[in-house]
């Protein structure tokens, strides 16, 4: 069944809309020029963000000498871009629907879209980014693969034969999207970046974390090795487990194989296991 480019904005529109509050906080943090101190505030008059944002940089992922106790403390601390990114992660799983018709795990699609989110996180730390920029990777990662969801949710019974086909066929996911929808969920997954109007390194990231070319940005590279390194170790399920080449920027820094990026990387499952306060 193909279906026009009109068809799948159409679905994606479908999809739940991110909170007042959450979109003033992406409004507000594109701004350059965006004082602290209006984030703060903002944030502040939505009590549910509040406590959502306290209660992660209090755990075990962020490791703080000393405990946040206002999201003043959290700005200066973590930094106004890892509390941005913090608000967007939370409500982005938020509005996930829990259960579809396609027969789709979502604890399973989840477990690996935050293994993928550490994981690049971790790979960034590792390639030296700046301490501020790391949960951009971290987003990336979370949401790379969210375009299965509008295929899932919207359109059940077609997706569930992609899943037939990709597993029957031996084939990328990606690609069994491709023969039925005439589009995958890469790109359906730009459209929802558009949909909640996330910062455009982010959508481009969603769009190409399975186009390996070379002049991708680092994110992209990071993400998509990330993915890679997640399904090797089998943490959850996304609809199929084959394996990619690796971008050369990572098989440069890392090494050749999936086996040397882990042993570089360190205790993967601990950070992953902190990094579950997510989705709890």
């Amino acid at each position: 069944m193909k279906i026009s480019q009109q068809d799948i904005v159409h679905l994606v529109e479908k999809m739940p809309a991110f909170p007042k509050t959450v979109h003033r906080v992406i409004e507000l943090t594109s701004d350059m020029n965006c004082n602290p101190k209006d984030l703060v505030e903002l944030i502040e008059h939505d009590p549910v963000m509040v406590l959502n944002i306290l209660r992660l940089v209090n755990s075990a992922y962020f490791g703080l000498a000393q405990p946040i106790t206002s999201v003043n403390h959290a700005v200066v601390y973590i930094g106004l871009n890892t509390v941005k990114n913090v608000a967007l992660s939370t409500a982005t799983i938020g509005v996930l629907p829990k259960r579809n018709e396609a027969g789709f795990d979502m604890e399973a699609f989840l477990l690996h879209s935050l293994a993928t989110a550490t994981i690049a996180r971790m790979m960034a730390k590792r390639m030296k980014v700046p301490s501020k920029d790391l949960f951009d990777y971290f987003l990336a990662g979370l949401m790379h693969d969210f375009g299965k969801i509008v295929f899932a949710n919207f359109m059940p019974h077609e997706f569930k034969n992609a899943l037939k086909i990709a597993k029957e066929n031996n084939i990328h996911l990606y690609e069994a999207e491709n023969e039925i929808f005439n589009i995958n969920h890469a790109e359906v997954g730009s459209l929802l970046g558009e949909k909640w109007q996330m910062p455009q390194s982010l959508i481009e990231s969603l769009k190409c974390h399975h186009s390996h070319k070379e002049g991708n940005s680092q994110i992209i590279d990071l993400v998509s090795a990330a993915d890679q390194v997640t399904k090797e170790l089998k943490f959850g399920y996304s609809g199929e487990n084959l394996l990619e080449a690796l971008p050369k920027i990572v098989t440069k820094h890392f090494g050749k194989d999936i086996n040397a990026i882990v042993s570089d990387l360190g205790d993967v499952n601990a950070e992953i296991d902190n990094a579950r306060i997510f989705i709890s």
